[in-house]
């Protein structure tokens, strides 16, 4: 809906509810104001750490930031949000630095959205509208495009108000004596209500085709490792430098929308899976995850979550529990999880107990993905936690049969091999699942007791 000519429309994430604008496409940067609120129980520290994390959320949407302002908030006005007071403070903040946006770290109710705009005559954005525009913006497939329209839908959905006062009804009926149709904002309601079905429907397929795909995968006896992380942790270079994919990467927020999944071989020659996801970021709105599941669901399929942290952020133990809470949310929470440390290099030499602090604490690594420092550790921990989950078979193979021979190979990872005239000694690792396929068909084939190993964990 296009906002009232009071107020320039910087950010529209919805013009006529089916045609989006692209996200801030002007040729000159648009200026904002960055507004952070805290409670006096907080500390005035801890708004100005997060308000430094919104300035990079601006950054990253493109848009130039001229100021910030952090208010004490004894309680949440529920038509403004903030006092009348500060709101006019704000609104010469807003005029004295000529910004024709005012981005709110908060969620703000469609109301107080409507009022602040109204009171301070520029656009308002809170902190899930710039998000959402942020992945409007970086998404690239197909699948990224449904997700991030259908979050977009979701958040406007509530959103509306009527800016056309001269379309009061529309006349319904044949030769217009129907009596009164539908009001404008009812038509943008119905339009929004049947593109978010439509969606729905065009992702219910998408989650078909990652179904699928997961099974096929199941199949093949791969190990799965998925990289998850607090946004700009470092885990899209980690992917690059693990699996030369040529992923982009890039020193900001939501970097990487879209999964990507590469094949990485063990110094063992076990091969196992990577993939690389979305980052999480506090405060994530509900719409991306909703919107976002049958992305996610790749979490909930991995054997291990390998939780990459940026260790040179003042904030990253905080970061650190965001993540897990956003893990417990979407049932992965029970998961295996390896802790990595990244971005050692940035530590300076003040810094020591920062990488001591952190080696202690878990099962964890510290690592420079940009660097390649500790990355012979982290390939080591990986084949140490596949093998984990292996079971391991001695067999004794049939010199004649070599189909049976080519299926072990090809669902399992041979660990040891000696040819001799009547049979073939193999020592296999199965994973777990193809374990429980091909048990029945192997049990012949096992050593006799007294030999090494006959069924190992």
């Amino acid at each position: 809906m296009p906002c009232p000519r009071s107020c320039p429309p910087v950010i529209s994430i919805l013009v006529k509810v089916t045609n989006r604008t692209p996200c801030f496409s002007r040729p000159e940067p648009v200026g904002a104001l960055l507004v952070q609120a805290f409670s006096r129980n907080e500390g005035r520290d801890r708004a100005e750490r997060h308000v430094e994390e919104l300035g990079h959320l601006v950054e990253s949407a493109d848009l130039l930031q001229k100021g910030f302002r952090i208010f004490a908030v004894d309680r949440m006005h529920p038509a403004t949000y903030l006092g009348k007071g500060q709101v006019e403070n704000l609104k010469n903040d807003a005029l004295h630095l000529d910004v024709e946006v005012v981005v709110f770290n908060h969620p703000l109710s469609p109301v107080q959205q409507r009022n602040l705009e109204n009171a301070l005559k520029v656009k308002v954005v809170d902190r899930t509208g710039l998000i959402l525009e942020i992945f409007a913006a970086r998404a690239r497939t197909r699948e990224g495009n449904l997700q991030v329209n259908l979050a977009m839908l979701l958040y406007q959905q509530s959103r509306l108000v009527r800016t056309w006062s001269h379309l009061e009804r529309q006349r319904g009926g044949v030769g217009l004596r129907g009596g009164p149709g539908e009001t404008q904002i009812e038509v943008d309601r119905r339009l929004i209500r049947d593109r978010i079905h439509r969606l729905t429907k065009q992702l219910s397929h998408v989650e078909r085709t990652r179904s699928l795909q997961r099974h096929a995968r199941r199949d093949v006896p791969y190990f799965t490792v998925s990289l998850v992380g607090y946004t700009n942790a470092g885990k899209s270079t980690l992917f690059n430098r693990l699996t030369s994919a040529g992923v982009y990467e890039a020193d900001q927020l939501f970097a990487t929308l879209d999964p990507t999944m590469r094949g990485l071989t063990l110094p063992s020659g076990q091969r196992i899976i990577l993939s690389d996801t979305v980052g999480f970021i506090r405060d994530l709105p509900h719409q991306l995850i909703a919107a976002f599941r049958a992305t996610l669901e790749e979490v909930l399929e991995a054997d291990l979550l390998l939780h990459i942290v940026d260790l040179s952020d003042g904030e990253h133990l905080e970061q650190q529990r965001i993540v897990m809470e956003v893990l417990t949310e979407l049932g992965a929470g029970h998961k295996p999880v390896l802790m990595v440390y990244n971005k050692c290099d940035r530590l300076t030499n003040e810094e020591p107990s920062a990488t001591d602090r952190a080696a202690s604490r878990y099962d964890s690594l510290i690592i420079s993905a940009k660097t390649g420092q500790g990355m012979s550790e982290l390939i080591q921990a990986l084949q140490r936690a596949a093998s984990k989950e292996s079971q391991v078979f001695h067999l004794y193979i049939p010199v004649t049969d070599g189909a049976l021979l080519a299926r072990i190979c090809r669902e399992g990872h041979v660990l040891h091999r000696q040819d001799r005239e009547q049979d073939i000694s193999l020592t296999v690792a199965f994973a777990p699942a193809a374990a429980g396929r091909i048990r029945k068909t192997i049990e012949p084939l096992l050593a006799p007791q007294g030999e090494p190993a006959g069924i190992h964990r």
